[in-house]
């Protein structure tokens, strides 16, 4: 393999400045066109490439944003990324995706390693362990550096950074709300989801929502598990005896558990048993029955963030702060086969 020339050595050569070799490759007007030329095509025949890293920490900017998701199992993240590229691809950014595993120390040593002259910016949505145990240190470290954050679906008190969020509460209010609106008397709530923000949301609208219709919440109805053994075992278990008329799942892995369980066990779907939860992949409506769904327009909550993240970065050296901004998505009921019509 050749190795590659440096900017002094390729001077040297040519018997030229450093500056004039710099200057050259960057196609200045300063340089006439015949040195111009010459210094380009010794640099290709030397297999030179500029150093990056250097030039970044020279001028401050990369014009590339980091992008830090939780994992990469869920449908809704992807969806999210696909938002956040487009506007960064039409902005003219690069983007660089990690995955911090759900690990509050690796979501940390992520940042900490593209902090270091790699990004101008992060987008992120908060890894488990790090809303459990409210460690925000390196957050704040890194907002102190000058670097901007944006955080979306999982957030965490983070005053100086900008939030997309959907409208977790006033979703599982209305979702609940149409189980009830469709004749459901029993109402299952099922999550894995229960450690974040997110699931904390949902389960008090679903509470708000039988509170609204004078319906005592019962405790056996409600599934609330992050060990998938167990969580599985107890839904089989109200869905085997047919205590449940309808079930609201918070997370992917409850709406498809109950709806495997319901055809396995010959429960009627909608006819016994009314299927609705909180789910952006394409999966829901391929299934078959098909499942109702409320989404979350996940990447719509990419585009805003991207922007949000972007327009703080090109106005970073003016002298107005723009206040930090909560944008709240919409979130949308999409009836399918798994519900009865109104």
């Amino acid at each position: 393999m050749k190795s590659k020339a440096t900017l002094k050595q390729i001077a040297k050569e040519l018997g030229v400045s450093i500056s004039t070799v710099s200057k050259a490759l960057n196609d200045s007007s300063e340089i006439s066109k015949a040195t111009k030329d010459k210094i380009k095509e010794f640099a290709e025949l030397k297999n030179y490439t500029p150093n990056l890293m250097a030039k970044n920490l020279k001028y401050q900017k990369t014009n590339t944003i980091g992008v830090v998701l939780p994992n990469i199992l869920n449908s809704f993240f992807a969806k999210v990324f696909s938002g956040i590229e487009n506007v960064a691809r039409e902005k003219g950014y690069n983007l660089i995706t990690a995955i911090s595993n759900e690990s509050l120390e690796r979501e940390k040593q992520l940042m900490e390693m593209l902090n270091n002259g790699a990004v101008d910016g992060f987008i992120l949505s908060v890894a488990e362990e790090t809303q459990l145990s409210k460690k925000l240190d390196h957050y704040n470290a890194i907002i102190r550096s000058g670097t901007p954050i944006v955080l979306f679906d999982r957030i965490v008190d983070l005053p100086k950074s900008d939030k997309v969020i959907v409208d977790d509460l006033d979703s599982a209010i209305d979702a609940t709300q149409h189980l009830i609106n469709i004749g459901c008397k029993k109402i299952a709530l099922i999550s894995t989801i229960d450690n974040l923000s997110v699931g904390k949301l949902r389960f008090e609208g679903y509470k708000k929502a039988l509170e609204n219709n004078e319906i005592q919440i019962d405790e056996e109805l409600i599934i609330v598990d992050n060990d998938m053994d167990s969580f599985d075992d107890k839904l089989k278990r109200i869905m085997q005896q047919r205590l449940v008329d309808g079930v609201f799942a918070l997370d992917e892995h409850g709406l498809t558990k109950v709806h495997k369980i319901a055809i396995q066990e010959g429960i009627s779907i909608p006819e016994e048993i009314n299927i609705l939860g909180f789910a952006d992949g394409v999966w829901s409506r391929r299934m078959s029955p098909s499942i109702s769904t409320v989404s979350q327009h996940a990447p719509e909550i990419g585009e805003k963030s991207a922007t949000l993240l972007i327009d703080r970065l090109l106005n970073k050296d003016e002298e107005k702060v723009f206040d930090y901004k909560t944008i709240i998505i919409k979130t949308e009921l999409r009836q399918r086969e798994s519900t009865k019509k109104l």
